[in-house]
């Protein structure tokens, strides 16, 4: 790859997940090649990740994550241990690579001071904002009432208003965002870029899957997410209970695809509610085992309740769902009506038993399912797809370094991480109306009908 002009070479920091793992991380990166940048990345290694490794010429360099954080002093600790690393790799990659912008996606808000370091020799500083910290804290540990957690709640604050004003732009994933940065922040409008999280549907879509995925169940119910305590998972191990043990319906299988800090506990907690039969934990999982799993799923689950931060914050799963014409089912927030419209089904935050009535009442009427599953697809790909946000994410940087935009580039597609296999499972003909009915209907056929 030769190398790209002055004002062209990026360096995207990720603490959250590796890459290409993290989605909207690596449809940047994809976005900003396609219109002739340089970019490199680090990010915390996944298992079995090496050190070093280029993809599609985009330059990826890793550390070892942090033990996992327990307590206040863990996360201190978790983040400035990753910080120190982010550092040092960071000189390896000016050296190697070069970079005159830095990207900073959160958890956590800490990187402004690194740009700060590197603002001494010129570069510039994009904040992505995946995450508002102080109502994640809130919704994971409450609102504070005693000086630690006062305290603690408002160096988070400090940590996010310093990022605001280091940055020269912040990209924000909803007008909700966006609005808390013009407000907390301070910032002024034209500063601040909405850029949502769409799935690329050209990929994420329907597939005939393995049927043995069901495990003999008539009905698959889905979740795909981090699996975190402000998440909710548990919300469904609770639905499953009434469905399975109040209602006797045996015909329904969960699988709950994802990894996080309270994977084990929700394993434990299945366990002690007799659901082990019924429950499925994948852990991690990659594009196919997605592309599996969600072609064979009658439903997705959001078991986000509402707080300060989900309320308004964008669920990815939302719009995968969509993408695998899955209906989604949820606690109502706002930002999820915002993806969903009127192909989601939304019940109020907490209400189990109401929870259990959707999901039966969906399972029982398919003809009612495959029509707001046709529509979620329709959706998704024609208001939320990332390409167009693609568009809007380059421009921030084009804006940024007073780049011309290469207009032949759009719109473009984005590539695989990996080959395409040959005996990969076959897609759905979207275009064939009779065809995509039947399928979300069945869902298990493992091949075309002829």
């Amino acid at each position: 790859m030769a190398k790209a002009g002055r004002g062209r070479l990026v360096l995207i920091i990720v603490q959250n997940l590796p890459v290409p793992l993290d989605r909207r991380v690596w449809l940047e990166c994809e976005a900003l090649v396609a219109q002739g940048y340089e970019v490199s990345v680090i990010c915390p290694k996944g298992p079995g990740d090496p050190a070093f490794h280029e993809i599609n010429g985009i330059h990826i360099y890793k550390y070892s994550p942090a033990p996992e954080a327990k307590g206040a002093f863990g996360f201190v600790f978790e983040f400035a241990y990753s910080w120190v690393r982010t550092a040092w790799l960071s000189v390896r990659v000016r050296r190697r690579h070069g970079f005159d912008v830095i990207q900073a996606c959160n958890p956590p808000d800490t990187y402004w001071l690194l740009a700060l370091l590197w603002r001494l020799r010129g570069t510039r500083f994009i904040f992505d904002q995946h995450d508002l910290n102080p109502e994640l804290y809130i919704s994971r540990f409450g609102k504070p009432t005693g000086i630690v957690g006062r305290l603690q709640l408002g160096g988070l604050a400090r940590l996010e208003r310093n990022t605001y004003r280091t940055a020269d732009r912040v990209i924000s994933t909803n007008a909700s965002y966006k609005q808390v940065a013009e407000h907390r922040g301070k910032l002024e409008p034209a500063t601040v870029t909405v850029v949502r999280s769409g799935p690329d549907t050209t990929v994420m879509r329907p597939v005939y899957p393995d049927p043995s995925i069901r495990a003999g169940a008539e009905h698959l119910l889905a979740y795909i997410g981090i699996m975190g305590p402000q998440d909710g998972v548990e919300n469904i191990l609770a639905v499953m209970e009434e469905l399975v043990h109040e209602r006797g319906r045996s015909d329904i299988r969960a699988v709950l695809l994802g990894f996080g800090d309270c994977l084990e506990s929700l394993k434990r907690e299945s366990t002690q509610r007799g659901l082990d039969d019924h429950v499925v934990f994948t852990g991690r999982v990659g594009p196919s085992q997605i592309a599996q799993y969600l072609s064979a799923a009658d439903l997705g689950l959001g078991p986000d309740l509402n707080t300060p931060l989900n309320n308004v914050s964008t669920m990815n799963k939302t719009m995968e769902y969509m993408a695998f014409g899955v209906v989604p089912v949820s606690f109502d927030l706002i930002e999820t009506r915002v993806s969903a419209g009127d192909t989601g089904i939304y019940v109020s935050s907490g209400d189990i038993s109401g929870f259990a009535d959707a999901i039966e009442a969906l399972l029982d009427d398919p003809d009612r399912r495959v029509e707001l599953g046709l529509r979620a697809r329709r959706r998704v790909a024609a208001e939320l797809d990332w390409r167009p946000q693609a568009e809007a994410y380059v421009r921030v940087f084009d804006d940024l370094m007073g780049n011309e935009p290469d207009e032949n580039a759009w719109p473009y597609m984005p590539r695989p991480v990996s080959p395409v296999d040959a005996g990969a499972p076959v897609r759905v003909d979207l275009e064939d109306a009779a065809e995509l009915r039947r399928f979300l209907r069945d869902r298990t056929t493992l091949t075309p009908m002829t």
